[in-house]
């Protein structure tokens, strides 16, 4: 009587299915809090940070300047100083994105995000010092250092959490990267609140704040397993990686997804970790930089960090006092926190590429509504109530999809040795973004008033096209299987069974050993 063979569909579906079942373990769930709590959460709170005691280091530059040079520092020099302050964090980002490659090859995902908990500690120290020691280019050095932790954590954390989650609910465990990162940006708005620290007397301690959450991940992070593909794959630490997953999953029989990276490592032509240069000339992975690169240019270029600059504005606009704004204001945080909750609870169920695709969509509706909106501001009363909606929809929309996919995917179109390289080109591609619309957007908006977000209209709508024609679905796929989906595009030929076969027995010599324990395995259902 045969027997059924174990990779039956059904036995697939019914293995799939519980999978799905399966608890999410709280050492899983502790790495993915604790490892976003002390990188991405950091990354969100000081894109808020500075926005409330703003006037208060204006006033403090303008002091020590006094103190230093006898004179009132000059209109121009104080904008140049501010100007750098805000701007430097992102030269930071730029560093740090550039160096993530090397450090992750030394330290490891979880010894990197441990080892960038230092960057954080002394730009907290720097921040928080600044105005006593009389210094502010102790606040520049700090911000900067800041952003090189922010650019570090923006790749290492998304890569840990991809690598240590069953694909199943891979995507809902990396956007805990996402979610963090809002509630940074509403934690540091409801600090900077005056009956908090937003108080001239109190707003060095804003940045004092920093060093909580690099602590407390200090205090955990050291006790969860470091990335089992990473243990596998590159050190060659089986025995580590069989630890890792048990604790990660929950249970004691790993043997099937040591197989999986086992069958990743097989197919790959190389073992080793390519460098960036690699990685560019490589034909086989041509797609897949593509659309990371496009996809995380697209992620800072869909003006949602411009949107900023016109919220105050339209809330004066509606009537609302000056006093009351700190705390209208906090709605945009509390609804990009909600919303990339929201997102995390549904992106298995919905999956990536429509997240991503409604999400730019929906951007580029909003966006085209509110340049209506605005100029008719002046004509109706009622007008700048519209516009504010519409802020408000822009950011929920983006934090559907585009505010964390883009890590997510970074993490899922590449394999092992090719992902180290990847994270440092979309990092790049980042922060570079980042800072072409800080640096730009005041020109645009200039030159077109109203009509600026036209320029992001054009911006989503092409993302959103392109997403649609060459990415595919990723959601509970192997790496490897992602892989093979961009083999056409690519031009690259997927291998039959039998050459898999062929090139399992040429790279591992001990293959037919596992083969046949294979084979007993299967024979024993």
């Amino acid at each position: 009587m045969d027997k059924p063979q174990k990779d039956s569909p059904v036995d697939n579906k019914m293995t799939d299915s519980g999978k799905k079942k399966q608890p999410v373990t709280a050492c899983l769930l502790s790495a993915a809090f604790f490892g976003s709590l002390g990188s991405s959460f950091l990354y969100g709170y000081n894109l808020s940070v500075v926005n409330a005691p703003a006037l208060y280091i204006k006033a403090f530059y303008n002091k020590t300047w006094l103190e230093r040079y006898g004179e009132p520092i000059g209109a121009e020099t104080a904008t140049l100083l501010w100007s750098i302050t805000v701007s430097i964090f992102a030269i930071g980002g730029l560093l740090g994105a550039l160096s993530v490659s090397f450090i992750i090859k030394v330290l490891g995902r979880k010894g990197t995000l441990l080892a960038n908990n230092s960057f954080a500690v002394i730009a907290a120290l720097l921040l928080s010092l600044g105005e006593k020691a009389k210094s502010f280019e102790m606040l520049i050095i700090g911000r900067l250092i800041m952003g090189v932790d922010s650019g570090i954590a923006l790749s290492a954390l998304p890569m840990y959490l991809g690598e240590i989650s069953p694909r199943h609910i891979r995507g809902s465990i990396g956007q805990f990267n996402s979610i963090l990162i809002c509630l940074g940006v509403f934690t540091g708005q409801v600090l900077g609140l005056p009956e908090l620290l937003g108080q001239e007397s109190r707003w060095n301690y804003l940045f004092t704040f920093l060093a909580l959450p690099a602590l407390l991940q200090l205090c955990v992070l050291p006790f969860l397993p470091e990335s089992p593909r990473y243990l596998l794959m590159e050190r060659r630490d089986e025995a580590g990686a069989e630890r890792a997953f048990q604790r990660f999953l929950g249970k004691t029989d790993v043997s099937e997804e040591l197989e999986e990276v086992h069958a990743e490592a097989r197919a790959q032509d190389n073992l080793h970790t390519v460098s960036v240069l690699q990685l560019l000339k490589s034909p086989a992975v041509r797609w897949q930089l593509i659309t990371i690169i496009v996809t995380m240019a697209c992620y800072q270029l869909c003006g949602l960090n411009a949107i900023w600059y016109y919220t105050n504005g339209i809330l004066r606009e509606a009537g609302f006092a000056e006093n009351v704004l700190p705390y209208i204001t906090l709605s945009t945080g509390a609804i990009e926190t909600l919303a990339a909750i929201i997102s995390g609870l549904v992106i298995e169920q919905i999956g990536r590429k429509p997240l991503l695709i409604f999400g730019f969509s929906a951007m580029a509706l909003f966006f085209s509504l509110l340049t209506v909106f605005l100029n008719f501001q002046d004509s109706v009363s009622w007008m700048p109530y519209l516009s504010y909606i519409c802020i408000l929809a822009v950011i929920a929309s983006f934090c559907s999809g585009p505010g964390g996919i883009p890590f997510v995917l970074t993490g899922e179109l590449f394999e092992q040795s090719y992902r180290p390289a990847a994270f440092m080109i979309a990092g790049t591609v980042n922060w570079l973004s980042n800072f072409a619309v800080g640096l730009l957007f005041p020109f645009i908006q200039e030159t077109l008033q109203t009509f600026a977000f036209l320029v992001f209209v054009v911006v989503c709508v092409s993302g959103s096209i392109y997403l649609c024609v060459v990415l595919p679905e990723t959601k509970s796929k192997t790496f490897q299987d992602i892989s093979q989906s961009f083999a056409k595009i690519n031009k690259i030929p997927v291998p039959s069974p039998g050459q898999e076969m062929e090139l399992v027995l040429s790279i591992k010599p001990d293959t037919c050993e596992k083969v046949q324990d294979v084979i007993k395995m299967e024979s024993s259902f």
